[in-house]
């Protein structure tokens, strides 16, 4: 991975931001290419510290693109497709959490990285009609915070990030995803006691 990723950073600096989101859209639609965005972005970071933000933003923009590509087949096909392509006890798990959770399921895929089954999610989100704007929102609410926490830890750590999130890629992201969830229990809390 690391060779295949070392061939693609000579593109992402030539086109810069632009660049990753095409790889980022890619990635998200039709060729999986594992932490490679994530890889990108903080090698792209150490070289340039002072746009951490717009590498962020541009890959969440082509993440969201790529998602929404997959979205609209799973839209248009249905269950059928999902059958075709995944055993019927996997797609089986995964309907039970994302019926259960909702978009609260879109949005914590959304962060973590492989192997979590994000294309499946995706294709359930457009299958099972949740409407593109919420869906297309909390995927970019997810890769933004995933992108955008790797970016700026990048930014104040350097080289000694990229050697944290190259070692330690699913630790952190169990960290993110813990962070997400209370962050989304003590939103739910809050609302309720609001409420009341």
């Amino acid at each position: 991975m690391e060779q295949f990723v070392a061939w693609l950073q000579p593109l992402a600096e030539q086109f810069g931001g632009v660049g990753m989101a095409i790889i980022a859209l890619l990635d998200s639609s039709f060729i999986s290419m594992p932490n490679v965005n994530d890889l990108l972005i903080v090698w792209q970071t150490i070289e340039h510290p002072d746009r951490w933000w717009y590498y962020a933003l541009m890959t969440t923009a082509g993440s969201v693109a790529g998602s929404m590509a997959i979205y609209w087949i799973g839209r248009k096909s249905g269950e059928a497709f999902l059958k075709r392509r995944f055993k019927a006890e996997y797609v089986a798990r995964v309907r039970g959490i994302f019926e259960r959770y909702g978009l609260w399921a879109m949005l914590v895929v959304a962060i973590i990285p492989p192997p979590a089954p994000y294309k499946v999610f995706v294709l359930l989100a457009g299958a099972g009609g949740v409407g593109p704007g919420m869906f297309a929102l909390a995927v970019a609410l997810g890769r933004a915070f995933r992108y955008g926490l790797e970016g700026w830890l990048s930014r104040v750590y350097g080289d000694v990030a990229a050697a944290f999130v190259r070692d330690n890629l699913t630790t952190v992201s169990v960290g993110l995803v813990g962070g997400a969830v209370a962050a989304g229990v003590v939103f739910v809390v809050w609302r309720r006691r609001w409420a009341a």
